[in-house]
C-alpha cells in the first residue's frame, strides 16, 4: 500500500528530527517546563512514547479483530506519564526511540486489508485504523514544538502543514465557544471559517503564513505575526480539541 509506505517514511523523518532534539537534552533540561502547562519536557517525551504504545494497541485491534483499547483508561494514561516523567534524559530518549520503532514495525507488518478496520481512541468517534498514521505524525510534530528545545512551528514540513491546517481549522468550525472568524493562509485558495454556523456578529478576518496560523490554532503560538483585517484584536480561541 503506497500510502502506508509514504506515511511511514514521513513519520520516520519526523521521528529522526525529534530524536535529534531529545538526545541533546541533559537531565536538568529534561525536568524544565515544556509549552504544556504543568508538564516538563520529561512529561512530553513520556507521553510521546506511551502514545506510540497506544497506537500499537489500535493496530493490533485492527489486525486481529480483538478489541484492544488504546489506553486502559484516562487515569492510567495520566499515571503512566507522571511515573515516567522524572527519568534521566538517556532513559527518556531510549523510551521514545524504542516505542517509535515498535510502532513503525507494527505498521509495516499490517496486512493491506486491515487498514480499513474501524477502531477508536480514548475520545471521539470510530475511524479507519489507517488514520493512526496521521495521528501519530501529528503527535510527533506538535509535541516536538512543545519541548521548547529549538524546533519551532516554522520547522514543520510543508506536507504536514498542508494536511494539518485544514483538519485543525475544521475542528473549530461550528463551535459555539469559538468567536466567528475567517482564517486565511498565505498562498491558499480558500479560507477557513471558524466558529458557530448560525448568524451572528460579522467574522474577524485573520491572515498569515500557514505555520503561524496552525500554531495559533493549536495554542502553540501567540499569533503576533498574524494580521487582522482593519487592525483589530486577534480573536482569543478556546483550547484545540
Amino acid at each position: 500500500m503506497n500510502e502506508v509506505s509514504h506515511s511511514l517514511d514521513r513519520l520516520a523523518a519526523a521521528n529522526d528530527r525529534l530524536l535529534a532534539t531529545a538526545t541533546a537534552l541533559s537531565d536538568a533540561q529534561a525536568r524544565e517546563p515544556s509549552l504544556l502547562p504543568g508538564w516538563s519536557r520529561g512529561h512530553v517525551l513520556t507521553h510521546i512514547a506511551r502514545n506510540a504504545d497506544g497506537m500499537v494497541n489500535l493496530l493490533r485491534w485492527a489486525r486481529t479483530g480483538a478489541e484492544t483499547p488504546m489506553y486502559a483508561s484516562a487515569a492510567s494514561r495520566a499515571a503512566d506519564i507522571e511515573a515516567g516523567a522524572g527519568r534521566s534524559a538517556a532513559e527518556l530518549f531510549a523510551d521514545v526511540r524504542n516505542s517509535s520503532a515498535v510502532f513503525a514495525a507494527a505498521a509495516a507488518a499490517m496486512p493491506s486489508d486491515a487498514w480499513t478496520a474501524q477502531v477508536w481512541a480514548l475520545h471521539g468517534p470510530a475511524f479507519p485504523v489507517f488514520g493512526v498514521l496521521e495521528r501519530r505524525l501529528s503527535e510527533v510534530e506538535i509535541h516536538h514544538v512543545d519541548l521548547v528545545a529549538g524546533y519551532l512551528p516554522g520547522d514543520w514540513p510543508e506536507d504536514f502543514l498542508i494536511e494539518a491546517l485544514p483538519r485543525v481549522a475544521e475542528s473549530f468550525a461550528g463551535r459555539a465557544d469559538v468567536p466567528p472568524c475567517v482564517a486565511w493562509a498565505e498562498g491558499a485558495k480558500d479560507p477557513f471559517r471558524l466558529g458557530p454556523d448560525q448568524a451572528g456578529p460579522p467574522p474577524v478576518f485573520v491572515r498569515g503564513q500557514p505555520a503561524d496560523l496552525l500554531a495559533w490554532l493549536l495554542g502553540r503560538g501567540d499569533g503576533r505575526t498574524l494580521t487582522v483585517a482593519g487592525g483589530g484584536a486577534l480573536p482569543e480561541l478556546p483550547p484545540w480539541r
